[in-house]
C-alpha cells in the first residue's frame, strides 16, 4: 500500500519527567523511521532543545546498547520560553531548517499540552508516546515508566518490611503521586500494606487509626502505611504526625522514595511496551495521522486524541481500592 502522508524526516524529544522505557520508545522511533525509509532527528533536552537548536541526525547504531539504560538519553527539560508562541515560533524555524516535518514527543500531560498547541498553531504533525511513571494520562491502560517504577517501590517495600517485623514499627512510606495514586494502590496490594492514602480520596487520620486499631487486634505487630505525595495531609511525615499524636502503640518512622522511584534498568513490560508504541507512532505518521496519543487498550494498540488524553482524567480503579483494603486485615 502507498503511503499517503508525506513525511520524510522525522524529529523525537522526550520532554518533563524522565521515565523508565524512554530510551527504549526513542530506540522504535529511530529504527522503525529508518526501517521504513525516512530520515530522522533526535531533539535534544525536549522543547528548550527544540527552541535553541540542538538537534542531531540519528542513525541505525546511534541507539544501540540503550534498551536496559533508563532515564533518556536525549535528556529532557521544562521549557517556560515554549510556552510563549514567540518560543514555539524559534522551535518551528529550527526544526524546518532541518527539513523536519514531523514529531514524536514522549512524555506526560504537560509534553503532550505543548505538542497539541504546537502542531495547532504551526501545523507540524505530531503524535504523543505516553512516557511517565504515574500511569495518569487517560485514554491507555499504562505507560512508560509505570511497570518498573511499581517494581522499583515494592522491592523498597519489602526491605523496609523486614526491618518493620524486626521492630515492631509503623512505617509510612511516601511514593510519587502528586496528583494520582496508581503507584500507591498498585504498591499498596504488592506489599501488604495496611492502608493507602491517595489523593483521590480523603482519608480521616480516625478513620486510619481505626485501621491500625483492627490490625493489632488481629495481632498485626508491625505495619506499613503508603502515602501518596499528594494526599490531603501533605506527605507522610505529617500523616506520621498526627496518626501518632492519636495511637502510640507502635514506634513510628517515615521513609520517602524519591526520586529512586524514577530510576534503574526498565522492566521487561516497559522495554516492549516502549517498542511497540515507537514503532506504531512512526506508522501512524506514515499514513497521515497526527495529534495523537498512541495508547494501550487491553493488550492493543490505539490512537486517542491528544486534546482527550489531557482534558479527561484517568480513574483509580474503585475495585483496586476495595481488594487492597479486604486482603490488608
Amino acid at each position: 500500500m502507498t503511503r499517503p502522508s508525506a513525511v520524510k524526516r522525522v524529529g523525537v524529544l522526550t520532554s518533563g519527567g524522565d521515565a523508565p522505557g524512554m530510551n527504549a520508545a526513542i530506540r522504535a522511533v529511530v529504527r522503525a523511521s529508518i526501517y521504513h525509509g525516512l530520515e530522522v532527528y533526535g531533539i535534544m533536552r525536549g522543547y528548550q532543545g527544540m527552541i535553541d537548536g540542538e538537534i542531531k541526525k540519528m542513525e541505525v547504531r546511534s541507539v544501540s546498547r540503550i534498551l536496559a539504560t533508563g532515564g533518556t538519553i536525549l535528556k529532557s527539560s521544562r521549557s517556560q520560553e515554549f510556552r510563549t508562541k514567540e518560543g514555539r515560533k524559534k522551535a518551528y524555524d529550527n526544526l524546518k531548517a532541518h527539513g523536519i516535518d514531523a514529531l514524536v514527543a514522549i512524555g506526560g500531560d504537560g509534553t503532550f499540552t505543548g505538542a497539541k498547541i504546537f502542531e495547532d498553531e504551526l501545523g507540524i504533525p505530531v503524535m504523543g508516546i505516553p512516557g511517565t511513571i504515574d500511569n495518569d494520562l487517560y485514554g491507555t491502560d499504562y505507560t512508560i515508566g509505570f511497570d518498573t517504577a511499581t517494581n522499583v517501590i515494592t522491592d523498597c517495600i519489602d526491605k523496609i518490611r523486614d526491618t518493620a517485623s524486626s521492630h515492631d514499627r509503623l512505617f509510612f512510606v511516601e511514593v510519587m503521586g502528586r496528583d494520582s495514586g496508581f503507584l500507591a494502590l498498585r504498591a499498596g496490594i504488592a506489599t501488604g500494606a495496611i492502608a493507602v492514602m491517595l489523593p483521590e480520596e480523603k482519608r480521616s487520620i480516625e478513620d486510619l487509626v481505626a485501621i491500625l486499631e483492627e490490625g493489632a487486634a488481629n495481632n498485626k505487630t508491625s505495619s506499613v502505611v503508603i502515602v501518596a505525595e499528594g494526599e490531603s495531609y501533605g506527605g507522610a511525615y505529617e500523616v506520621a504526625r498526627q496518626v501518632q499524636e492519636r495511637y502510640d502503640k507502635y514506634d513510628t518512622k517515615v521513609t520517602i522514595l524519591g526520586h529512586i522511584q524514577r530510576g534503574g534498568s526498565p522492566s521487561n513490560f516497559d522495554r516492549v511496551l516502549a517498542s511497540m508504541m515507537g514503532v506504531h507512532s512512526i506508522e501512524a505518521l506514515m499514513y497521515g495521522e497526527s495529534n495523537k496519543m498512541v495508547a494501550m487498550v487491553n493488550n492493543s494498540l490505539k490512537l486517542v486524541p491528544l486534546s482527550e488524553a489531557i482534558s479527561k482524567r484517568s480513574e483509580i480503579d474503585s475495585d483496586m481500592k476495595r481488594i487492597a483494603r479486604v486482603i490488608s486485615i
